[in-house]
């Protein structure tokens, strides 16, 4: 039985074709639209109901909208069943499985915000997220390659073994906490999905749509964690508004349509996944084909099977599939755009991609997760070398400029300084860290993104470097002072300064330069297990240097860029690739 609800806000109008005239699309290009999510699905679903949004190539999972949104209005009214009331965080640690994205819809579509964990995570980084976002119920999956996520919360919550069945949790280290839904098995003190989703019957079909309708395009939707350099991660809170119409925009520049289908490999607890895969494609009707993570066999043989024509990646990913041993056994006829983001590229990975993965269309897209997270695109039917060397220009009613990073004055065409942007697309705010709000915002309202860029005379921009010491490892960011302020607890060190050196593999990789305590010892396997053992695997250092004393400047600053320079030579290592996007 369907409860379709009808939307006073959204206007029917007249579909669109897309360029070829083998699709089409609802929303104009190059326009933002004043809806929420739930009213998205609504017209996406009305306008394509037997339209397949799901495709799942190595799970049992096939939707249409229709069908995807009666899985969303059904588990929305079981978190309204477990208490979850507008304004709550609901928590999703798992990777691309279909229950992320039903949790995703249905969390937005009662007005509670979705809180995303990194599949990564470790003790330490869970449990500073459960806890300062406030989350209210945790959807998890029982782990992911070297994160146990069930032995984790065992750990953070020791009341689960003796908790009440059906009773709301109460924890001490997680005060906010009422529920756990285990996607993959039943133990104590939470709920299974399947429990949770019979939990439906108890809420009436109206209470759900009447959440629905008391929603505001600028209410916040999703709370996305993003390292700083001040250490802990910051929750990144983006609105309706935001997301969905930067996901348009992106969609709007790659020609996305219903004759589309996605394959979506990045994880979708990063705006990469959420924003330009999901959001880009269900604001046009396209068929999504999740894999639940990255495997370059899996992703070829899904390219074969759903005839794939658009697919992201970082360029790992990009670099792993042209080597994989099936490759040249994969039909990539039907492929057309995707697009590549995420960290520096080689120009002539580019090339390869564009050639021997028939992307003729492919774009990149520049930005960060405080811009949700688009700024700038290159278009599908911009020259190569556009495509190629830059990271194109701004996206509709995105205002972009280079400014001098000591004045803050602005530049002139060709000259570089910080990337700063303005409009629609910025964040609502940091949650609960005002004061990290107003250092990334200005009083004018200029994002200031630490990178960075110049614009050439045609409008495009071109990422240069970084002002901040991130390290991009294979297209996640990786913060050194979250590392340091970690690595310092260890008994034995006395100093520690984490920087990034080139990576072939990677782009970047990780590495901790250490001083001793006077009279210790310590080998570098010792380093890398304290960091692997609690954080995420990416943070651990691929090369620790264990020295006396860092270079500094006349005025005590230690001076990073120095110690990379210094580092590549006793490394062997080769200098980076020309830098084509960020």
């Amino acid at each position: 039985m369907s409860h379709y609800m009808e939307t006073e806000t959204v206007q029917d109008s007249p579909l669109y074709d897309n360029a070829a005239r083998t699709g089409k699309y609802i929303w104009k290009h190059d326009t933002l639209i004043d809806l929420t999510f739930p009213q998205v699905l609504d017209r996406v679903t009305k306008e394509f109901p037997d339209q397949y949004a799901f495709r799942y190539s190595t799970l049992d999972y096939t939707r249409t909208y229709s069908e995807f949104r009666e899985d969303v209005h059904t588990f929305a009214r079981s978190l309204i069943a477990l208490g979850v009331e507008p304004g709550d965080q609901v928590a999703i640690w798992a990777t691309n499985v279909p229950q992320w994205f039903i949790t995703f819809w249905a969390t937005t579509m009662i007005g509670a915000n979705l809180v995303t964990v990194n599949t990564s995570y470790k003790i330490r980084e869970a449990e500073f997220l459960l806890r300062q976002s406030d989350t209210h119920t945790l959807v998890m999956m029982d782990g992911f390659k070297d994160s146990d996520y069930i032995s984790i919360m065992k750990e953070i919550c020791p009341e689960l073994e003796t908790a009440a069945s059906g009773e709301p949790l109460h924890t001490r280290r997680l005060p906010r906490l009422r529920n756990i839904i285990t996607v993959e098995s039943s133990r104590p003190g939470c709920i299974t999905w399947e429990e949770a989703v019979s939990l439906a019957e108890k809420i009436p079909v109206e209470e759900a749509q009447r959440r629905a309708r008391a929603m505001d395009k600028d209410d916040v939707c999703n709370i996305q964690y993003t390292s700083g350099t001040t250490g802990f991660p910051k929750g990144v809170m983006l609105t309706h508004y935001n997301v969905i119409n930067n996901g348009k925009c992106i969609g709007d520049c790659m020609d996305l349509s219903t004759a589309d289908r996605m394959m979506i490999q990045v994880p979708m607890f990063h705006c990469f996944g959420m924003v330009l895969a999901m959001a880009a494609a269900m604001t046009h009707g396209t068929t999504l084909c999740p894999m639940p993570y990255f495997s370059p066999r899996r992703s070829l043989a899904c390219i074969d099977k759903e005839k794939i024509t658009c697919f992201h990646g970082v360029p790992t990913m990009f670099i792993t599939m042209l080597e994989h041993e099936n490759f040249p056994k994969t039909d990539f006829s039907h492929m057309r755009t995707g697009i590549m983001a995420g960290s520096p590229c080689p120009a002539s990975v580019m090339q390869d991609v564009v050639d021997k993965m028939n992307m003729k269309q492919i774009t990149i897209v520049y930005g960060q997760t405080e811009s949700s997270p688009g700024c700038t695109q290159s278009r599908v039917d911009d020259p190569l070398d556009v495509r190629i060397n830059t990271v194109g220009r701004p996206l509709p009613q995105v205002e972009c400029k280079i400014v001098d990073t000591e004045t803050g004055e602005d530049l002139p065409d060709n000259v570089d300084g910080e990337f700063v942007a303005r409009g629609y697309n910025i964040m609502k705010g940091y949650y609960n860290m005002p004061e990290a709000t107003a250092a990334a915002i200005d009083e004018n309202g200029w994002l200031h993104t630490g990178d960075l860029a110049r614009r050439d005379s045609s409008g495009n921009y071109i990422i240069t470097g970084r002002i901040k010491d991130m390290i991009i490892r294979g297209g996640e960011n990786i913060y050194p002072k979250e590392i340091e302020d970690f690595i310092y607890t260890h008994p034995k060190v006395k100093d520690v300064q984490v920087i990034g050196v080139p990576d072939k593999t990677y782009g970047e990789a990780v590495m901790a330069c250490v001083i001793l305590k006077k009279g210790e010892e310590m080998t570098a396997e010792e380093i890398k297990e304290y960091v692997r053992s609690h954080m995420a695997r990416q943070k651990t250092p691929r090369y620790v240097s264990f020295v006396t004393e860092f270079p500094m400047n006349a005025a005590g600053k230690i001076l990073k860029y120095k110690m990379r320079e210094d580092a590549v030579k006793m490394l062997g290592l080769k200098s980076d690739e020309q830098i084509i996007m960020a």
